[in-house]
């Protein structure tokens, strides 16, 4: 079995982005007989869905694990759904701002994880590591990814989704104001390392997700 996991470039003026750094830390790592290879996508709106198109057809993964970095969460942020909408608060790396358009013109209001979201969570609660359900992947260029890859996947039998993580110790040190959460590289490679066995079973499997309350309440 093989399973892709995306990362991306820094943005915003940052040097490093702890979706990407993770993803070099499990690149070319063997686990629980899952091959495990990582991509690294730009944070560029023109391009990024070029980028992981290009990877889905090269490496024709059974399983995707997308990563992002989001600001001032402090968990491992398990996304429920993308939406069609690129709407930018700030401009991307070669300087475009969309607003209000759509990801794929026609494509459906909302893609939904096919991955285990909630046994994911549960799985790395037991672990020790804090993770929860998210119910917005923003509209940025995580939120077009990730509604992209479940587009390209739609017809076809591989459990794939996204993962917000935190700032880099490192990232959050050089924020003004108020002190961001974050976590190390190495703590994010091993709460997904906790977790491939069981996506693995699960997709080998054919099991159900756990039926638990994990929403919002707002």
């Amino acid at each position: 079995m093989k399973i892709l996991i995306t990362g991306f470039e820094p943005f915003g003026g940052e040097v490093e982005n702890p979706s990407w750094e993770v993803a070099k830390l499990l690149h070319g790592s063997r686990v629980s007989e899952c091959d495990l290879v990582c991509v690294q996508l730009p944070c560029v709106f023109s391009k990024s869905i070029e980028a992981l198109e290009q990877a889905l057809k090269h490496h024709q993964p059974q399983i995707v694990l997308a990563l992002g970095q989001a600001d001032g969460r402090s968990d491992l942020s398990i996304e429920r759904v993308a939406i069609n909408v690129c709407d930018a608060r700030i401009s991307d790396n070669e300087g475009e701002q969309p607003v209000d358009m759509p990801v794929i013109a026609g494509g459906p209001a909302a893609y939904f994880s096919t991955l285990p979201i909630k046994k994911m969570v549960a799985t790395l609660k037991s672990h020790d590591y804090p993770a929860s359900v998210s119910q917005t992947a923003g509209t940025f260029v995580c939120n077009q990814v990730f509604y992209a890859l479940q587009h390209a996947l739609k017809d076809q039998n591989v459990a794939s989704g996204f993962i917000h993580v935190p700032l880099l110790p490192s990232q959050a040190a050089k924020r003004s104001g108020a002190t961001l959460s974050s976590m190390s590289a190495s703590t994010l490679r091993d709460a997904l390392l906790c977790v491939i066995p069981m996506l693995a079973k699960h997709a080998q499997l054919g099991e159900s997700d756990l039926k638990i309350a994990m929403g919002a309440t707002h």
